[in-house]
């Protein structure tokens, strides 16, 4: 553990609870991609298994399934508690553009052969590209609101500290995971142009807008 890693997790933890106040305040999850959430409750399930059978400490126990509580409870109030006010006409991306290849390199690319490891490399690199449809979504309709925007900006936050971590972990302990590594740099690029957008735009109180990252 260092600091990089816990205000990682703080950032990850705050975006999640940024969404679903969201949600719970006005009753509504326009403007949010149904789609992203789904491959999120996915990433935390596929990676989260280590749960029943390795014990690495109370805090990790107990961050992993906050994450996954809350992941379930998310998609659950997008697709049944509020789904009248589901914008499904624009969150319209195709998962399977993503879930196929991830899929795919999931079995190519691993540290080890066997059920559990794929599935956490599955949702590594299921993660690195899960935001798309979100900001997919927010390039159809041209605008986001500014609370998903602070939604947005914590969870590219989060990644953003993990390469710290990364960098840290490696000059202090040698310690270098290449396809988290990778994962996590290729993630943050997706988050770039929006940054540059959130600073300047949503932090002067403008609306955002986003164009599709390709």
């Amino acid at each position: 553990m260092n600091v990089f890693r816990i205000l990682g997790d703080v950032s990850h933890l705050l975006a999640i609870i940024i969404l679903l106040l969201k949600i719970l305040k006005s009753k509504s999850c326009a403007g949010i991609s149904g789609k992203s959430q789904i491959l999120f409750a996915l990433v935390f399930t596929t990676r989260y298994l280590d749960l029943f059978t390795t014990f690495i400490s109370i805090y990790n126990t107990v961050m992993k399934v906050i994450f996954l509580i809350c992941a379930y409870i998310t998609v659950y109030m997008i697709y049944v508690k509020f789904r009248k006010t589901f914008d499904s006409e624009n969150d319209s991306f195709r998962l399977e553009f993503l879930l196929v290849p991830v899929t795919g390199l999931s079995f190519l690319e691993n540290h080890s052969f066997t059920p559990l490891e794929i599935l956490w490399t599955f949702s590594i690199y299921l993660e690195s590209v899960a935001i798309l449809p979100q900001l997919f979504m927010i390039s159809k309709t041209g605008e986001a609101e500014t609370i998903t925007t602070h939604y947005l900006f914590f969870l590219g936050l989060y990644r953003a500290l993990y390469i710290a971590n990364w960098v840290w972990r490696y000059y202090t302990e040698n310690f270098y995971d290449q396809i988290a590594v990778v994962s996590g740099v290729v993630q943050t690029i997706f988050y770039c142009d929006f940054f540059y957008l959130y600073v300047t735009k949503v932090l002067k109180g403008k609306k955002l807008s986003l164009p599709m990252p390709v």
